[in-house]
């Protein structure tokens, strides 16, 4: 297991990013601009390196990480802060995870989120 935590909260604006095929996490210090659109996690370390290949784990279904932002990790790992991006191949921003191709999962409060090889 490289990472793992648990939805705690959501902003009223999460689905907003939903129809550009992303979500975010943020920990309990999200800035005012980005709470209503951020799922709110436990902020908890990341254990090694989160690279192409491994497997987003949400709720118990399996997404292939394509591409991984050059401080994703570090944010992930500081701030509980992350963009996962469902969108598959092209452009992955420095703070996002992005997996294959495929429909941005539903979240509640509950929701579990992890990272494997």
């Amino acid at each position: 297991m490289i990472y793992q935590t648990t939805i705690k909260g959501m902003g009223d604006q999460v689905e907003a990013f939903v129809g550009e095929g992303i979500f975010v996490t943020f920990g309990d210090n999200a800035p005012d601009t980005l709470k209503d659109f951020c799922y709110s996690v436990e902020v908890t370390p990341v254990q090694g390196e989160i690279k192409p290949g491994n497997k987003l784990v949400i709720d118990g279904q399996e997404y292939k990480i394509t591409m991984v932002g050059d401080v994703a990790r570090e944010n992930l790992n500081n701030l509980g802060h992350v963009t996962y991006s469902f969108n598959g191949s092209g452009e992955c921003l420095p703070g996002s995870i992005c997996v294959e191709k495929t429909d941005v999962p539903t979240l509640k409060v509950g929701s579990t989120i992890s990272i494997t090889e």
